[in-house]
């Protein structure tokens, strides 16, 4: 039955969507996905209805959309039928979640945390089961961390691989399209659907990103090496140990915010000028700073990214895949303290800034940690690699979900990662 409120089949029981994304669009074809409800981040195009990118103003100052995402298309052509425009985070500058235009969507699996951002409405949608799977976008994190937080698979894809046409940008340089589904295989389905399939890829060996590892809280590392040991006993996969490369995270974490700042503002530093939107604190902060990165400093960095990159994709070559946490920490508190917040953004943005300085593919396991929080574990791939490393972090999941709590703190893996 549609709620009467919302125009939706049910009530929005996450806080989830935005008013004006309360829609649905039956499937145009039929496929793989026959049967399956996804939503969509409010960054993506759907003609003939409104784009907010997270922001009233924004709102205000662009016309319905003429044109429907490639992406959203190829899921309605696959069967699938679209519920609506979920809150992102204001023009997807956070991995926190809160919008204070439109509310903190629910975290169902820890409602007093945060959901992560910026596909924060996509994560709680697909969290509370009012949907099978929905559309995200990552650009520093915005899907690995809300996957991470809300115990949910999900993934940065290689860049440029999914088409981002007709979709709100962020910073062009790293804006990936994604997904994020509770059940692992929805989230291989959607896989199949939007990925090709990479040629003549075998996984050959595994290596721990150390230095990302140092970086998440204590309730990460036995989950950790539990992934460790399933790609070895499990599967079959030698694992070694290393550094992402020869330089410290918090030099990876500052070439990624200047790159993309500077690339943000060349993309809407126009239009913050010109129209003086009305933004939250911490984002409006961000683009203050971004107006502030200066073409030399931007080049300097990129610089260092392409030497960061080169390190990064040596080390994984053509067939090895990097074993590393999604996040730093849980889920935040919702009432965590301004201070606490940029510590655990900092900390996230060294593990995070990895995949997006190279470009990479990276897949969010989700786990229930020791302290019965979601928690989740990365496998990150060399660049084309993104089908085969669904279904290699999928196979990690099921064999650790069958074998139970003997392999890590929470048998509630089992029913996450079915």
């Amino acid at each position: 039955m549609t709620s009467p409120e919302s125009g939706l089949p049910f009530t929005d029981t996450a806080g989830a969507w935005v008013p004006h994304g309360r829609f649905r669009l039956a499937p145009s074809g039929t496929g793989p996905l026959d049967g399956l409800r996804f939503a969509a981040k409010d960054l993506f195009d759907v003609a003939g209805h409104a784009t907010g990118a997270g922001n009233p103003d924004w709102l205000a100052t662009h016309a319905p959309a003429q044109a429907t995402s490639p992406v959203i298309a190829r899921l309605l052509a696959a069967g699938a039928e679209l519920h609506g425009k979920t809150i992102t985070d204001e023009l997807a500058y956070s991995i926190q979640g809160e919008n204070v235009h439109y509310g903190t969507p629910l975290n169902t699996r820890a409602p007093d945390r945060v959901p992560g951002g910026s596909s924060s409405g996509s994560a709680a949608a697909v969290a509370a089961g009012l949907v099978d799977f929905a559309l995200g976008t990552d650009t520093g994190g915005s899907t690995r961390v809300p996957a991470s937080y809300c115990g949910l698979w999900g993934l940065r894809t290689t860049h440029g691989l999914v088409s981002a046409e007709h979709m709100v940008p962020l910073s062009p340089l790293f804006d990936t399209v994604t997904w994020l589904a509770a059940d692992a295989s929805v989230f291989e389905r959607v896989g199949q659907t939007l990925l090709p399939e990479p040629a003549g890829l075998a996984w050959s060996s595994a290596v721990v990103l150390s230095d990302a590892c140092i970086q998440a809280d204590a309730v990460f590392q036995p989950l950790l090496r539990a992934v460790a040991r399933t790609l070895e006993t499990g599967l079959g996969l030698p694992v070694g140990n290393a550094p992402a490369s020869d330089t410290d995270l918090e030099q990876w974490r500052q070439t990624y915010v200047t790159v993309s700042a500077y690339d943000a503002w060349q993309t809407h530093g126009d239009w913050v000028t010109r129209v003086q939107p009305a933004f939250g604190a911490a984002v409006a902060g961000r683009w203050k700073m971004a107006a502030a990165v200066s073409a030399q400093a931007a080049a300097q960095a990129s610089a260092e990214q392409a030497r960061l990159r080169a390190q990064i994709h040596a080390l994984l070559g053509r067939d090895t895949v990097a074993v590393l946490p999604s996040a730093s920490s849980v889920a935040i508190s919702r009432t965590a303290d301004p201070l606490t917040v940029d510590q655990i953004r900092a900390n996230t943005f060294r593990i995070t800034s990895i995949a997006g300085l190279a470009g990479l593919p990276q897949v969010n396991i989700p786990f229930v940690g020791a302290d019965g929080l979601p928690a989740g574990v990365s496998l990150l791939g060399p660049a084309g690699s993104d089908l085969a490393l669904i279904r290699l972090a999928v196979a990690v999941g099921r064999q650790l979900a069958a074998i139970g709590a003997e392999a890590q703190p929470s048998a509630a893996l089992a029913a996450m990662a079915k």
